[in-house]
């Protein structure tokens, strides 16, 4: 734990806990005080599993000890967020234990070149047509293949009481959502 002298001067932090049997890190997080350290006394007085935890129970076990690193301090809360976003951007949810991507991860977060044009080079729609948009959210990988995409929106999804106000004058279908 930090003491009280440290935590006044550190402001706003990244940081990353890494696996003293792999030295892989396992989480990014955007702290201040100690939170840090917080992941550890979850880990130890909570029930319940999540990979974080599992790590970190699985290197108390070894003997060993989550090793913490502050990778910036000293920042804004906007600073923090975004430099958190970044790295795990950089590293990637499916290498790390975080149950969320960074703060606004989605809109500004990693993009290949053809997506950053697809993005800001988008003409606007206009239609006559009644239309529905599906977000899919965590669903969507930009490696998916037209078919697993299809089978992404027509999964389970909540229209809700919404539906009742829909516009369908051409299809039957849009009274027979269920939910």
């Amino acid at each position: 734990m930090f003491s009280q002298a440290v935590v006044e001067k550190l402001d706003n932090y990244v940081y990353f806990l890494q696996d003293p049997r792999t030295n892989k890190v396992f989480y990014v997080g955007k702290g201040v005080g100690n939170r840090v350290f917080n992941h550890l006394d979850c880990a130890i007085e909570t029930d319940g599993e999540t990979e974080k935890r599992k790590i970190i129970r699985g290197i108390i076990k070894s003997g060993k000890k989550v090793r913490h690193f502050i990778l910036r301090h000293g920042l804004t809360e906007k600073m923090a967020f975004e430099i958190e976003a970044s790295l795990i951007d950089f590293v990637g949810m499916e290498n790390l234990s975080n149950l969320q991507g960074g703060h606004y991860s989605s809109d500004f977060g990693l993009k290949t070149a053809d997506e950053i044009t697809a993005m800001y080079e988008a003409e606007e729609l206009s239609t006559t047509e009644a239309i529905m948009l599906i977000n899919i959210n965590r669903r969507y990988r930009r490696d998916m293949t037209e078919t697993e995409l299809y089978d992404a929106t027509r999964k389970s999804w909540v229209v809700g009481s919404r539906k009742e106000k829909a516009n369908c004058p051409v299809s039957p279908r849009c009274s027979s959502f269920s939910i």
